[in-house]
């Protein structure tokens, strides 16, 4: 069980900041489940790490917070905000709330609720 929750989340958004698909992968079971807002769930850690390295591909950087969170035990519900910083420089803010499945100390179904829409207009 996580003991510290926002300090486990914050050690997901560090993860994510430095564009290090691999070590994020690390949060999520074997076959473990992601979801990104309304785009077709990916199956399987090695999927996901390709999946989400293909993602910061098309970001320059982003910065994230955790304005609230909580621990049920078996889910973790971030509420946050990130601050993507676009190829061409553009910073662009951007509110989500992410609810983890855990499985021990290992996310099994990760479910991110976002519009991305203006990171890609």
């Amino acid at each position: 069980m996580i003991k510290d929750t926002r300090e486990w989340i914050e050690s997901i958004g560090k993860t994510i900041d430095a564009k290090d698909a691999k070590a994020f992968s690390e949060f999520i079971t074997e076959d473990g489940e992601f979801r990104f807002g309304n785009a077709e769930p990916v199956i399987g850690r090695k999927n996901i790490e390709d999946y989400v390295a293909a993602f910061f591909k098309m970001i320059g950087s982003s910065v994230h917070e955790i304005p609230n969170c909580w621990n049920t035990g078996e889910h973790i519900i971030w509420e946050g905000k990130v601050t993507y910083t676009r190829l061409d420089g553009k910073v662009v803010p951007v509110n989500f709330t992410n609810i983890f499945y855990m499985d021990g100390d290992l996310i099994k179904r990760y479910l991110i609720f976002i519009d991305n829409t203006p990171l890609f207009a």
